[in-house]
């Protein structure tokens, strides 16, 4: 039996504490493309949309793309963003419902829009209101999303990434089709429960390749083989969104009884709660990276020092000068750093030649009580470049990106890659695109939190993070919650449940 599937992907992760909204040129910048498009540029690489495109070939359905859109991280998505994009989906769902059998969405779960907290149930509230109760919907998630009971409720099917590096996008989006494809077939009546605990995020941001994220998310495999049991989803939550439903979740969809799947769930809710003080990265000041760098002796690969805090992929600026001035400051030479999220110094950099020798003011122009103010520097201009990189990672092989205007300035032995456009690194042609060979360098600083960990950790000597106190600092009590449900932790360090 053929059926007819509608899907779209539609994500945003929205830092609240960013200033700068995200509207509809802040996803065209990133990526906006719209049905057949979409599949000849995604279909094929790490995205759910290939694991959606998998699914139609395998059961034989008829599948109806209507977009897939993400920007980079920042602030609320507005209303225009939202309604444009969003309003895509709707309206193609409405066109189509009479023939439709099932809804196959890629969403990221952490979207705030300038008009409410919670961007994926509002979507999914209109959408209900056009296909109504009874049309099955799935989607899927980053594990980084603060899951709403909205969500739970309106959403027959939910499944999140098990990776962090993100390396199963694609599985995922297959794992949500072949769940979809049981429902649709009427072998089953899928529901997903919820459990959460009052935290900003899991104490390691949702951490998979090392401490406690490992052994759950083990359980969570081992539990999926449990009869009724579809999918269990562990949800970091995401930190940096100041809304009253913040936080890590466990959900499982199920089919059947809910009793003995909402006891697993607390289990593994209950774990999160007790080991909030287990922390992995040890969050070095900068001076501490820097004295390190000063003192590495080049062996089998770099020093990867990565900022923490000011991480483009979470929302943060890009344009933190701590680390660098900290760098230059220490006298560190065959080195690299990236990025300098800096369009006025891109674009000024841009009026010069190769092997010019030019005085700038780099970063720390959005907010430098965030992570520093701009530096003033001189340096040789090494490269102009319009800022285009295709991927070869695990995460995002073969996926095209841009920085936009984009320059290499050499400051005292460091390479520093200046782009307009923020995006965090997690990809070695991020830097090699633009003449930069990270494998190379005896010092690389970049701006991440986790997802470098792919590409990088086979190349490195040694790895080490550090906080340099801009807009995704580990240390949320810098930052000014208003929304959020108090008592709540770190904001609450003693509190009890």
């Amino acid at each position: 039996m053929s059926f007819n599937v509608l899907t779209a992907c539609f994500t945003h992760e929205s830092n609240t504490f960013n200033k700068r909204s995200a509207g509809y040129n802040a996803f065209t910048k990133y990526f906006v493309y719209f049905g057949d498009d979409a599949i000849k540029k995604l279909g094929h690489v790490n995205a759910e949309l290939a694991g959606f495109c998998d699914c139609a070939r395998d059961y034989g359905w008829k599948q109806t793309h209507v977009l897939s859109a993400a920007a980079e991280p920042a602030g609320v998505v507005t209303r225009d963003a939202f309604d444009r994009l969003g309003g895509a989906i709707i309206n193609a769902a409405g066109v189509h419902k009479e023939k439709l059998d099932g809804i196959l969405l890629a969403f990221q779960g952490a979207m705030v829009t300038e008009f409410c907290e919670d961007g994926e149930g509002e979507l999914l509230e209109r959408l209900r209101a056009v296909v109504g109760p009874d049309m099955p919907i799935a989607i899927t998630l980053d594990p980084h999303s603060n899951v709403t009971q909205k969500m739970c409720e309106l959403a027959d099917i939910m499944v999140s990434y098990k990776t962090y590096p993100h390396v199963d996008m694609r599985e995922t989006g297959r794992h949500a089709g072949a769940i979809l494809y049981r429902t649709m077939k009427g072998e089953i009546r899928p529901r997903t429960l919820r459990a959460h605990r009052p935290l900003l995020s899991e104490v390691n941001g949702g951490r998979t390749d090392a401490g406690p994220m490992v052994e759950r998310i083990a359980k969570a495999i081992a539990y999926e083989q449990e009869p009724g049991v579809l999918a269990v989803n562990i949800n970091a939550g995401f930190a940096y969104a100041d809304i009253r439903e913040i936080g890590p979740t466990v959900t499982v969809t199920y089919d059947g009884n809910e009793d003995k799947h909402r006891a697993f769930a607390e289990e593994i809710a209950d774990d999160i709660w007790k080991k909030r003080f287990d922390v992995i990265n040890s969050y070095l000041s900068v001076e501490e990276a820097a004295k390190i760098a000063q003192a590495y002796a080049r062996g089998t690969g770099p020093l990867i020092i990565a900022d923490y805090a000011d991480n483009p992929g979470a929302g943060a600026y890009g344009d933190s000068t701590n680390l660098l001035k900290a760098m230059i400051e220490a006298g560190i030479e065959d080195a690299a750093f990236g990025p300098m999220v800096d369009a006025e110094t891109a674009k000024h950099l841009h009026g010069h030649t190769l092997g010019d020798r030019v005085q700038v003011q780099l970063g720390g122009k959005c907010d430098p009580s965030f992570g520093g103010g701009p530096l003033e520097l001189e340096g040789e201009v090494c490269l102009i470049s319009d800022g285009s990189y295709t991927c070869d990672g695990a995460m995002y092989g073969g996926m095209s990106f841009s920085w936009g205007k984009t320059a290499v300035l050499r400051v005292k032995g460091i390479d520093i890659l200046v782009v307009s456009e923020p995006a965090q690194i997690l990809d070695l042609q991020q830097f090699r695109a633009f003449g930069i060979d990270p494998a190379a360098k005896t010092v690389v600083g970049l701006k991440s939190m986790q997802h470098f960990r792919a590409a990088f950790e086979p190349i490195a000597g040694e790895v080490i993070v550090c906080d340099s106190g801009a807009l995704t600092t580990p240390n949320c009590e810098k930052l000014a919650f208003r929304n959020v449900p108090r008592p709540i932790f770190p904001l609450d360090r003693e509190m009890k449940i």
